[in-house]
């Protein structure tokens, strides 16, 4: 025996296994209850890694190792060590160079899972596209495929294979999968899709994956009466399908029907442990009982003592039927079992503020971690600071809380600046904007922000300044272009380079109310009295705001349409009596005969 052959036999069974399990460390699983899906929500799920597959990826034979040609032997011993290293995009583009070359399934296999591995779905196809060719026969290739297809919007070419992957096993077969881009189907495809779907039904009656799917496409098609009529047969097989009945439910709540449920209801009295099931039956029931929800999120925490989100569910329903003190008891329960502490002060915040207690909301809020609540319960405790007249606390927090978190120092300054401004107090507002832009300079936001205060302040040219800024650094940005462009048309004679400004954000952003807004404003100043009011009547439709309704009533009235104008005004004034712009209006043309 040669050198070579020698090292083959023993090393390329290594290569391939070490191709299975890249040493990644693999995502902690789930709660069944937080990640119970939706039944008319079919998503695509990813090919997982192969490292977490329940059955290893294929291994060379005996046999195999034979036929390899000596000019493969060491590639693949590359691609070994590559895993080693953990380099696994060179690891897979040997292996893709030797499925090529080998035209072997089990390299192919390998080829496959490693660049699902990677995400790298050109790749994945290409390797799994040739495992199809050389393995016909084999289910897997087929099922990968269908999935890869899926997310390229072939649905057509993916029923084909979901079929060869049924007929070896219906159980495999994951024909929901294919609600991933019907509804971006033209109606001739759609019809194609059902009438795939249907000619499969002789060959494949047995299959409940088939059978759903066929009444998901009804459904999505506006057909209950065979969506109901598929979800029957699939009852017939399996009486209490979790997919079936959630979508059966969801379907006749939304018919009106006195009795949605009734199936759910006989399923969770054969077996009240279908937890899951019993999640999915609260949250239906959540969107007209809140009651009946409540009861079914009780039950499922009796069972669940330790489940944080059963609590935090619970505490969410009881606030939102008007029972503070049972929403409190449920956050303090997760509180001891500090299990989502930040959400669970935020929610306790907000009930202090409900019942006026503004001292304790601040210090609930102000328990509130790094995560997503925490903008929104620094947003709160400026609000109330500020309410108080707190101004030196208020810039203390903001101080405290930039200190604390230094990744989101510019985000917290742009809040705190925010909420001076909403707030009025322009003098804090511009001191912070100052020292926040020294140490952010770049940031679009904040140079957005005191442009504002600028122009509020009658300083024209330094909102024009900060404005220009961000352009010079993003000529894409329509929110910049619009602000700039109104600033112009609204606060000086440059009405040719504000038409033009608004003209770009308008390209950018076409149906943007704001922007439709300012067209129709900068028209206005230029004479153009018939367009501009098309401009701010799409502005108005699309956002009845006041200062909208302002604009629009102008040019109206100045278009000899002081009737209509009127009409405008008075439906403004019923939402906002005390609008600045809209009363700033009114007074600037002697309109005084409005309530």
């Amino acid at each position: 025996m040669t050198l070579r052959p020698l090292i083959a036999s023993c090393f390329i069974p290594v290569v391939l296994a070490c191709a299975a399990q890249p040493q990644t460390p693999a995502n902690a699983p789930a709660s069944n209850l937080t990640q119970a899906a939706d039944a008319a929500a079919v998503s695509v799920p990813r090919e997982r890694p192969a490292e977490t597959a329940d059955t290893a990826p294929p291994t060379l034979d005996e046999s195999t190792y034979r036929r390899l040609p000596d000019d493969s032997v060491y590639p693949l011993l590359a691609a070994e060590f590559a895993l080693r290293k953990r380099d696994y995009p060179t690891a897979m583009n040997l292996y893709m160079e030797q499925a090529a070359k080998l035209r072997d399934p089990a390299v192919s296999a390998h080829a496959t899972h490693l660049a699902q591995y990677l995400q790298r779905e050109d790749a994945a196809r290409e390797a799994v596209t040739l495992w199809v060719e050389l393995e016909p026969d084999n289910p897997e290739p087929h099922n990968t495929l269908a999935t890869l297809l899926v997310r390229e919007g072939r649905l057509l070419e993916a029923v084909e294979h979901l079929a060869i992957v049924a007929r070896d096993d219906e159980s495999n077969a994951r024909f929901p999968i294919l609600m991933n881009g019907f509804g971006d189907l033209d109606p001739e495809e759609q019809q194609a899709m059902v009438e795939a779907l249907d000619a499969l039904m002789p060959d494949l009656s047995d299959s409940i994956s088939l059978l759903m799917t066929r009444a998901l496409v009804a459904d999505e098609m506006g057909d209950p009466e065979r969506a109901l009529a598929r979800l029957g047969d699939v009852f017939a097989q399996e009486p209490f399908q979790h997919q079936a009945l959630l979508l059966e439910a969801r379907m006749l709540q939304e018919q009106g029907s006195e009795t949605p449920f009734a199936r759910i209801e006989q399923a969770l009295e054969d077996d009240a442990g279908r937890d899951r099931l019993r999640l999915q039956y609260a949250r239906l029931l959540a969107r007209d009982d809140m009651d009946a929800a409540r009861e079914q999120f009780e039950i499922l925490s009796a069972g669940n003592p330790e489940d944080g989100d059963l609590l935090f569910s619970l505490a969410l329903i009881n606030e939102e039927l008007d029972d503070p003190e049972a929403a409190k008891r449920y956050l303090q329960q997760l509180l001891k079992q500090r299990q989502r502490t930040s959400e669970a002060y935020f929610v306790l915040g907000r009930i202090a503020e409900s019942e006026d207690d503004t001292a304790q909301a601040i210090e609930h809020y102000m328990q509130v971690g790094d995560g997503k609540d925490l903008l929104a319960a620094s947003m709160r405790i400026g609000v109330l600071l500020l309410a108080q007249d707190q101004q030196a606390r208020f810039s203390g927090y903001f101080a405290t809380l930039r200190q604390s978190y230094p990744a989101r120092s510019e985000q917290l300054y742009a809040l705190q600046a925010n909420l001076l401004n909403e707030a009025r107090r322009d003098d804090a507002s511009l001191a912070l904007l100052n020292e926040a832009i020294n140490t952010f300079p770049d940031s679009t936001s904040l140079r957005y922000a005191r442009s504002v205060v600028y122009e509020r302040r009658d300083n024209i040219d330094a909102a024009v300044a900060d404005l220009r800024s961000i352009i010079g650094r993003e000529p894409a940005n329509a929110t910049a272009l619009n602000a700039l462009g109104y600033t112009l048309a609204n606060r000086t004679d440059q009405l040719d380079e504000a038409h033009s400004l608004i003209r770009e954000a308008l390209a950018l952003e076409p149906n943007e109310p704001a922007i439709l807004d300012s067209m129709g404003w900068v028209l206005y100043r230029q004479g153009e009295y018939d367009a501009a009011i098309d401009y701010l009547t799409r502005a108005y439709a699309g956002f009845p705001d006041p200062e909208v309704a302002a604009h629009l009533g102008e040019v109206m009235w100045m278009n000899d349409d002081p009737e209509g104008a009127r009409n405008i005004w008075r439906g403004a004034l019923l939402q906002d009596p005390e609008h600045p712009v809209l009363r700033e209006t009114l007074q600037r043309l002697g309109v005084d005969d409005l309530p």
